[in-house]
């Protein structure tokens, strides 16, 4: 797997958990605005030229997915919702 592939995968994979996370708490509250956005995204990421990305520019989009995630975490740690794999994945 070549670099722009990896970067790809690891943009991917930020949307994917963003948007896994946001299908569980829609089965409350629906937005499909909100998840529109999120498939307009993926599409964008597909068609980015990978080798204008820089390592940096991925760290970021990773650093922004965690703090994300860190604000949904106080609506899980109430215990509102279950986890949305079931069990820590990491």
């Amino acid at each position: 797997m070549d670099r722009t592939d990896k970067y790809r995968l690891r943009i991917q994979n930020c949307v994917w958990t963003i948007i896994d996370v946001h299908s569980f708490i829609n089965n409350e509250y629906e937005d499909e605005e909100f998840f529109s956005q999120f498939i307009g995204l993926e599409e964008a990421i597909e068609a980015l030229d990978m080798s204008l990305i820089s390592e940096g520019d991925i760290l970021m989009v990773e650093q922004a997915t965690n703090a994300l995630l860190r604000e949904f975490s106080a609506i899980f740690e109430t215990g509102m919702f279950r986890p949305v794999y079931g069990h820590m994945l990491n």
